[in-house]
C-alpha cells in the first residue's frame, strides 16, 4: 500500500509540473521518494525472507539515519512554502513530516507500533485525498475538490499589484476585450486568442506584414505554412471555390470543430477576404481552412475576417493551454492577448488532406485532438452516401 501511495504521489507530481505548479510538484515528488523509501526499507527490513538483504539493526544504520534527517530538513521548508498556498499541502507536509520522524525513529529501533499505525492511517487520508484533489483538479482545470486557503498570505504592495503586463490582456467574455482586440487585429497586429483547441497565435489575413511577424514570434521555420480561419461555412460558400459534392459534404460533417481540411488554393481566397495576404498563408498550392467551435474566436472573426493562425508557442515547444503561458511565453512580443482561462484541448487540432479527396480519399497529415480513426469514420460515412 505504501509503494502504491509513492507511485500516486508520483504521478500527481508530474502532473502538476504540466501544469506549471512548480511548488506542487516539488513536493509531491518529495513526498513520492520519501513514501517509497520508508516503504520500502520497512518492508525489506521486516520481511523473514529479506531480513538479510537490509539488516538495519546490526549497527549499519548510519546511511538511513542520515537519509531520514535530511528529509526532515527539506520537508521543513516544504511546510513553510506550503503554509502560503492550501491548507491540503500543508497539512500533507505536516503528516509527512510525522512520517520522516517514524523512519528516523525506526532506523534506531526506537518506533513505538502504536504511533506508526496512527500516523499512517491519518497520513493516507491525507495523501491520498491531497494526489486524489491534484489529479481531478489538474486534469479537468477546475477546483472539483476543495484544497482550502493558505494559512499565511504574503502582503504585496500596491505598486507589485500594480506592475505592468506585458501586453494588452482583456478578458474573453467583456465585450470591450473582445473589440480591443479585433482593432489591434485589424490595424496589423499580432495577438494571442483562444481556440477551440489551444491557444493561438492570430494575425490579419490583409496585413502580410503581420503575418511575417507571426513567424519572427514563433521562431517558425518559413517553409511550414500557417492556416486560415473562418467563423462559418457559409462564408466559403459565398467564396464559390471549385469543391466538390464529397468534400463540401464532408466540411459540413466536420466543421465547427478541431479538424482543419487543406484545400486547393485559388483567387477564391480573396473573394473569402484574405486580402493581401494571399501569398503568406498556405503555400503555393493548398490552404488548410478551419472552422473553429469557440463562440468568443467565431464572434471576432466576424469583427476582423479570416485570421492567419499558429499555435502560440516557440516552435518546436508544447502548446499553450492557458492564457497565462502565452502572456509568460509571447506576451513581450505580441500587442495582445484575449484571456479565456483553460483551453479546452491540450492537443491542437487534427489535419486532413483533402485536396484528392475525390481521387484517392484523405490523408491525415497530423493526428491532433479528434482520433485519425473517428476521422475516417466521418469520411467512409460521408463518402458511402
Amino acid at each position: 500500500l505504501i509503494l502504491i501511495g509513492g507511485f500516486v504521489q508520483l504521478l500527481a507530481g508530474f502532473l502538476a509540473f504540466r501544469k506549471y505548479d512548480h511548488l506542487g510538484g516539488t513536493a509531491f515528488l518529495t513526498f513520492s521518494a520519501l513514501w517509497s523509501s520508508y516503504g520500502a526499507t520497512r518492508v525489506l527490513c521486516t520481511a523473514p525472507v529479506s531480513g538479510h538483504l537490509l539488516d538495519i539493526g546490526a549497527g549499519n544504520a548510519e546511511g538511513f539515519t542520515a537519509g531520514s534527517i535530511a528529509f526532515l530538513v527539506l520537508n521543513a521548508f516544504l511546510i513553510i512554502l506550503a503554509s502560503s498556498f492550501n491548507m491540503v499541502l500543508l497539512c500533507l507536509t505536516l503528516a509527512m513530516e510525522l512520517l520522516t520522524i517514524c523512519f528516523l525513529l525506526f532506523t534506531l529501533e526506537s518506533l513505538p507500533l502504536s504511533f506508526e499505525i496512527v500516523m499512517l492511517s491519518i497520513l493516507s487520508i491525507i495523501c491520498f485525498y491531497g494526489a486524489a484533489a491534484s489529479l481531478a483538479n489538474g486534469m479537468f482545470g477546475k477546483d472539483l475538490l476543495m484544497m482550502g486557503p493558505p494559512l499565511l498570505t504574503v502582503q504585496s504592495s500596491k505598486k507589485d499589484c500594480e506592475d505592468p503586463l506585458p501586453c494588452v490582456c482583456p478578458k474573453s467574455h467583456l465585450t470591450s476585450g473582445l473589440r480591443t482586440i479585433a482593432e489591434l487585429l485589424n490595424t496589423g497586429a499580432v495577438c494571442g486568442v483562444p481556440t477551440d483547441t489551444v491557444y493561438a497565435l492570430a494575425a490579419s489575413c490583409r496585413h502580410p506584414q503581420a503575418i511575417e511577424k507571426v513567424y519572427r514570434i514563433k521562431d517558425r521555420p518559413q517553409e511550414k505554412p500557417i492556416c486560415i480561419f473562418i467563423s462559418n461555412l457559409e462564408q466559403l460558400r459565398a467564396a464559390s471555390p471549385p469543391i466538390s459534392p464529397l468534400l463540401w459534404e464532408f466540411m459540413e460533417n466536420v466543421y465547427p470543430g478541431g479538424i482543419g481540411c487543406i484545400i486547393q488554393k485559388g483567387e477564391w481566397l480573396k473573394k473569402l477576404g484574405v486580402g493581401a495576404g494571399y501569398s503568406r498563408v498556405g503555400t503555393q498550392d493548398s490552404i488548410m481552412i478551419r472552422v473553429p467551435d469557440l463562440t468568443v474566436l467565431v464572434h471576432l472573426i466576424d469583427m476582423t475576417g479570416p485570421l492567419a493562425i499558429t499555435s502560440a508557442n516557440p516552435s518546436g515547444e508544447v502548446d499553450s493551454t492557458h492564457h497565462d503561458m502565452v502572456i509568460s511565453r509571447l506576451g513581450h512580443k505580441l500587442e495582445g492577448v484575449l484571456c479565456d482561462g483553460a483551453s479546452d484541448e491540450v492537443v491542437a487540432s487534427t489535419v486532413v488532406n483533402c485536396t484528392k479527396i475525390d481521387e484517392s480519399g484523405i490523408t491525415i497529415v497530423r493526428e491532433g485532438c479528434i482520433p485519425a480513426g473517428k476521422v475516417m469514420q466521418i469520411f467512409e460515412r460521408v463518402k458511402s452516401r
